[in-house]
């Protein structure tokens, strides 16, 4: 198996299943041994193997380390210990398979290992000492030694295993040859699509239809509970125009920061070079001579020494700005180049400069020596962030008092609050849990303290947006079931969304149907109002513009030209497809694919061999009792969903 370090980051190579892309980047820890301890048997076990138990305190340390670099929701609580718990039983299973056949990690092996992972422990063959290699270990990986070095043992052990299965493995000619024609055949298509979305605003469903639609639903049809809440609202644009900024405040922030201000000897430049990196003599001399002709142009009277450089010069990143390199200061660039640069006068144009990179030509447009902007220059730049500090400085005090003066008396109002501290006073629509409050922004916590105020009650104030709002319940909505007029927008759009489906369906079978009976793909496309389009030659790995992946399409290689396929649901449409043109794979390229064919199927094959080891020995386990699972017990972390059967479900 590869190294198991990347960067600064500890990661274990768990070899089955797909990890969910976003546990992928924060499970990196997962698989830190703790020390055994088989006497753990409470009630917060979670899965047992052999001797060794997996407890909600294993899980919840794992959450812990993950959440120092990741927050994460409540909802995907379970999900992440879901996860945990499989891996954990696997590191687990693989421990109690290499007790039992006498797999194990020598320490000369470990130490060669850590000396590969971690070789400034080492200077030259001198070990630096344990304080030293400690504060490494802590610094690179944020572990302890032991659990360091556990962790090498361990992802060893299942190296052993995973080299003793695999290294069989191998791919006959026979695989290659059809895995190189399952990459390489191609066609060409024919096609065309329905858009059930581009259909819907064409379907306008009659009274009948809606009135039948809503009988035959009506228990779809609930009216949730709904809020109406008054606010009051501090705005941060109203407290702007009321808060003054002076020059002298300015000045104060200027003399702080005056080091931001400083701009050093600088020239503004622009060059031609012709690169010469990787020519040899011969032709590093003639590049000389078109670089001095280039030169003897770009100093005649008059040249213009932008269109020069978007003729000749070879620097991508300045020749289409006409060589323009911007202001530059002392070591930002090559030292003959810097020496060149502010040593030629303003206006005028450079001699030959050499360089690694070649011959260049320098017309130097400005210079600047070194100074300290002055304040009349500075102070606008420094007033909009300042002022925008003393907003929130002062919205934050007021917030601090509207908080302190309810937090002390239940009797103080709305009205109360906007009075003494200038609030502007509305109040929202009726407004269920997850409808939008645009009004205050969208602001989540907003939509949390709508659901939880009760009535009476003011909230706390909250920072959106626009400001600190204060919320009050005003009148509370129960649920109900829907009348026909407030749910008759809802059932208009499920039965657009229904008919517009059908009619977009409808049309591409009917479409497929005539091409089947002999008639043109394009002509029997336009009478159905479809647009036909064709493909460029497809591989199984390729796409089609606007609709997607060829691999939703696959049963069209299995076609012969001429034949029509469909439907099939790409994007947002149904398509409707005839081969037109098929491409077998050219045998001379297979020599030029083989190896990397190989490598793909070996590495295909061996995961294969190691995920059907993975489940052997999971239900021996389970056979011979040595692996209990208590699974239902995540239950206490967020939202854990349906029940989990097995950790590997």
């Amino acid at each position: 198996m590869p190294g198991i370090f990347d960067n600064q980051k500890t990661g274990v190579r768990i070899l089955f299943g797909v990890i969910i892309g976003m546990l992928a980047l924060s499970m990196l820890l997962y698989l830190v041994p703790q020390s055994p301890d088989a006497t753990r048997t409470s009630g917060d076990v979670v899965a047992k193997v052999g001797e060794q138990s997996i407890t909600l305190a294993d899980i919840n340390q794992r959450l812990s380390e993950i959440r120092q670099s990741n927050p994460i929701p409540r909802q995907l609580e379970g999900l992440y210990a879901n996860q945990i718990l499989k891996q954990l039983v696997f590191q687990k299973e693989v421990e109690y398979e290499a007790k039992r056949l006498g797999i194990s990690v020598s320490d000369q092996e470990r130490a060669d290992r850590i000396r590969q992972i971690l070789p400034t422990a080492f200077n030259g063959d001198t070990f630096v000492g344990n304080d030293a290699y400690a504060q490494q270990v802590q610094q690179r990986f944020q572990m302890t030694v032991p659990a360091f070095e556990e962790l090498i043992r361990s992802s060893m052990i299942e190296e052993k295993f995973h080299k003793l299965l695999t290294d069989g493995v191998s791919v006959t000619p026979a695989e290659i040859l059809q895995e190189f024609r399952y990459e390489n055949e191609k066609i060409k298509l024919d096609y065309a699509a329905a858009n059930p979305e581009s259909l819907a605003d064409k379907i306008n469903p009659d009274d009948a239809e809606i009135k039948s639609y809503y009988e035959q639903n009506k228990n779809k049809f609930q009216i949730p509970e709904k809020r109406v809440v008054r606010y009051g609202l501090l705005e941060l644009n109203q407290l702007r125009q009321n808060i003054p900024v002076t020059d002298d405040e300015l000045k104060v922030i200027y003399q702080q920061n005056i080091q931001q201000y400083e701009v050093p000897d600088r020239v503004h430049a622009e060059h031609i070079l012709l690169t010469t990196v990787g020519k040899t003599d011969a032709e590093v001399a003639e590049i000389k001579k078109t670089a001095e002709s280039v030169l003897a142009q770009a100093k005649k009277p008059g040249a213009n020494f932008e269109e020069l450089a978007k003729k000749y010069s070879e620097d991508p990143g300045s020749k289409e700005k006409g060589g323009d390199l911007g202001w530059l200061v002392h070591g930002q660039t090559v030292a003959e180049f810097d020496k060149a640069a502010f040593s030629v006068p303003k206006g005028a144009v450079s001699d030959l400069i050499r360089t690694q990179y070649g011959f260049h030509i320098i017309k130097v447009l400005d210079k600047e020596s070194a100074h300290t902007k002055p304040f009349d220059e500075v102070k606008d730049s420094i007033r909009t962030p300042y002022l925008l500090q003393k907003i929130d400085q002062q919205a934050a005090n007021i917030s601090d008092q509207m908080s302190s003066q309810i937090r002390q008396s239940n009797k103080t109002t709305l009205d109360d609050l906007a009075q003494k501290f200038h609030l502007s006073v509305s109040e929202t629509r009726p407004l269920a849990p997850n409808d939008p409050v645009l009004e205050l922004g969208n602001s989540q916590d907003v939509k949390d303290e709508i659901v939880r105020l009760r009535p009476n009650e003011l909230g706390l104030p909250i920072h959106t947006d626009r400001g600190y709002v204060v919320l009050s319940l005003k009148q509370t909505l129960p649920a109900h079931p829907g009348a026909l007029d407030e749910v008759r927008d809802k059932i208009i759009a499920e039965l657009r969304t229904a008919k517009s489906e059908q009619l977009a369906q409808s049309r591409i079978n009917e479409l497929i149907k005539r091409v089947k009976a002999g008639e043109k793909f394009d002509g029997a496309a336009k009478t159905l109002g479809l647009e036909p389009k064709t493909s460029e030659l497809l591989a199984r790995n390729g796409s089609i513009p606007g609709l997607g992946n060829a691999k939703l399409i696959l049963s069209a290689f299995s076609l012969k030209q001429g034949d029509a396929g469909g439907p099939v649901h790409m994007g947002a449409s149904w398509v409707a497809y005839q081969v037109v043109e098929k491409v077998e794979p050219n045998p001379a390229d297979l020599n030029a694919q083989k190896a990397k064919i190989t490598d793909t199927l070996l590495q295909s094959k061996r995961n294969m061999a190691f995920e059907a080891f993975r489940l052997a020995l999971e239900d021996r386990l389970k056979q011979e009792g040595k692996l209990k699972l208590m699974p239902e017990k995540l239950r206490t972390f967020g939202d854990f969903g349906s029940p989990l059967n097995t950790p590997n479900s």
